[in-house]
């Protein structure tokens, strides 16, 4: 079993939230329920 290891920053806004992950850089999601679902989306299994 490979386990994958990424450490994660987040700010949280009231429009937005950005995540920095230590090997996938920066991105921005709207802070709402589809935000949320696109970013679990974009976690590794």
């Amino acid at each position: 079993m490979n386990k994958y290891k990424e450490t994660f920053g987040i700010d949280i806004s009231k429009d937005v939230f950005d995540v920095h992950g230590s090997s996938t850089g920066h991105n921005q999601y709207k802070n709402d329920e589809s935000g949320f679902i696109k970013f679990l989306g974009s976690l590794p299994n």
